[in-house]
């Protein structure tokens, strides 16, 4: 029962008047049709007069033939005007579409704004900004931290590499030397000993001055 007196929404009238319109479209090409009968019937009859000779009939039939060729035209004017409502029509249901949802749009953005604190929300924005720049600091001063207890470490490999690399180079050096030293003829044992001793350490001195090291 509630369906029934359901209040007609706007949707609802125009689509019961296109429906109204095509009825009567349909009703107004089917007179036109009779007409159309008519008026072939009217020109056979005309022409069948004409041949009998009886002139007042041929002027009845034509006045009626008149007539009816005038109701023919009428009946393209109005399904014209019918087809122009129903375009009509049409528009008006899409512009009322239209015009629904920018309302709601509205409402929705009405209820956003009432919801919305302007200075809550820069306060927030404001609060972000000032953690944000905490946490940056904060992961600044740790790595910095962490930079200085690794620094020694790093230090110490770096020079333990630099003197390995100038060892390597000096016994390189040396052992390229004694291969083209002389033959130590009857020298004995000890003293050979002492002389390579000798070269050793004065090469050791001088690759350390050549580096910089005292």
């Amino acid at each position: 029962m509630a369906g029934l007196f359901k209040k007609k929404t706007v949707e609802d009238v125009i689509r019961e008047q296109n429906r109204e319109l095509r009825r009567n479209q349909r009703q107004v090409g089917r007179d036109r049709t009779d007409l159309e009968k008519q008026e072939k019937q009217l020109q056979a009859e005309i022409k069948k007069m004409a041949k009998a000779g009886n002139k007042e009939a041929c002027k009845v039939l034509a006045k009626q033939l008149v007539q009816v060729r005038k109701q023919i035209s009428r009946t393209y004017g109005v399904s014209s005007k019918m087809t122009s409502m129903g375009m009509q029509s049409k528009l008006m249901n899409s512009q009322m579409k239209m015009a629904n949802a920018i309302g709601t749009s509205a409402k929705t953005m009405q209820k956003v704004n009432k919801k919305m604190d302007p200075q809550k929300t820069l306060q927030t924005m404001q609060n972000f900004q000032k953690e944000n720049m905490k946490m940056e600091m904060t992961e600044d001063m740790i790595n910095d931290t962490f930079d200085e207890i690794f620094e020694g470490s790093d230090d110490e490999e770096e020079c333990e590499g630099i003197v390995s690399q100038v060892l390597d180079e000096i016994g390189i050096e040396i052992s390229g030397k004694m291969g083209k030293a002389p033959a130590a003829g009857k020298a004995t044992p000890g003293a050979a000993a002492s002389s390579k001793q000798t070269i050793s350490d004065d090469e050791i001195e001088r690759q350390l001055k050549a580096l910089g090291v005292d």
